[in-house]
């Protein structure tokens, strides 16, 4: 496949970025730092060139800075959806140079959609929401453990652990608190998504944290990205059960647990429920059609700023 000047593909690595350079013709290694980038980064603003690089957490994070501060307009790609294009155009062989030159021939054809500076409160309250997951899992496999334990010792040693979990705990969610509070926009946001029956703190935060497209996408767009959107599953004359798949699992699981929250409230999400168990769907198929209901409720009331309306 020909690549024309003006993109570039980056495969980012921990320790390493094997940058592809449509202009240049060829990949090259390079430090993952900010020293190491300095010298590109004139040439891709004055070319002009559009940058593209899977989603690998932290590992990208300065890069992503660096492109935002030099005026260079990048994207960054979920890694399952550049390997499905690498397998279609024919990318057979797996290295960090090949994934870099199919990066760059994945901006080419696709020409995806550049990336907004990110907003550095939200940056943060992803931080701080990530840690707190880490700690309530943590919390559930100690919890687990103490059921199953038959020694005293043992089970004591993991009370006291319990116990600094849920201090632990509790203190990330009072940060999480306290930065919502420390910004009008998180605050307003906050206020708004808590209107809603069944979202509570911690499914504001999840939203406001992972979910920054919220209230700025189509009800379809928005419901594709938390995997909430049910595909057809159809070929000639057959006709397959639509299914959900893909998405950010961690906002499906909070807008599940709303769901069932929402579910026995007061509101017309119960009754939204209801008929549709009614109708004959199994539970898990109605409290995933009420967590989508809930999201497409959640992006309408951040889009018109209006809280819900019981």
């Amino acid at each position: 496949m020909n690549i024309h000047p003006g993109v570039v593909g980056i495969d980012v690595s921990k320790h390493h970025l094997d940058v592809f350079d449509a202009k240049l013709g060829r990949s090259e290694r390079l430090a993952n730092t900010p020293a190491a980038l300095v010298p590109k980064l004139a040439a891709w603003r004055e070319s002009e060139a559009f940058v593209l690089f899977e989603a690998t957490g932290s590992y990208d994070r300065a890069l992503a800075r660096m492109l935002v501060a030099a005026g260079i307009a990048f994207a960054r790609v979920n890694p399952g959806r550049a390997r499905d294009f690498a397998r279609a155009a024919g990318f057979l062989a797996k290295t960090d140079a090949v994934d870099a030159r199919m990066l760059a021939a994945m901006a080419q054809c696709l020409r995806p959609k550049a990336q907004a500076a990110a907003d550095p409160q939200r940056e943060a309250m992803a931080t701080l929401h990530k840690r707190r997951d880490q700690l309530v899992a943590a919390r559930q496999q100690e919890r687990t453990r103490k059921h199953e334990c038959q020694d005293e010792d043992i089970a004591a040693d993991l009370a006291a652990h319990l116990a600094f979990l849920d201090q632990a705990i509790a203190r990330i969610t009072q940060r999480i608190k306290t930065l919502i509070a420390s910004s009008q926009t998180l605050e307003q946001a906050a206020s708004l998504l808590t209107s809603v029956p069944g979202v509570g703190l911690i499914t504001a935060a999840t939203l406001l944290a992972l979910m920054p497209e919220l209230g700025n996408g189509t009800p379809k767009s928005i419901a594709a990205l938390a995997g909430l959107a049910p595909f057809n599953t159809d070929s000639g004359a057959f006709r397959g059960t639509r299914c959900v798949r893909g998405g950010r699992k961690r906002i499906r699981d909070a807008l599940y647990m709303a769901a069932v929250s929402a579910a026995h409230s007061k509101s017309r999400f119960a009754a939204f429920y209801k008929a549709l168990r009614s109708a004959g769907k199994p539970p898990k198929l109605a409290f995933i059609a009420l967590a989508r209901k809930l999201l497409v409720t959640l992006n309408a009331i951040l889009r018109d700023k209006l809280a819900f309306q019981p």
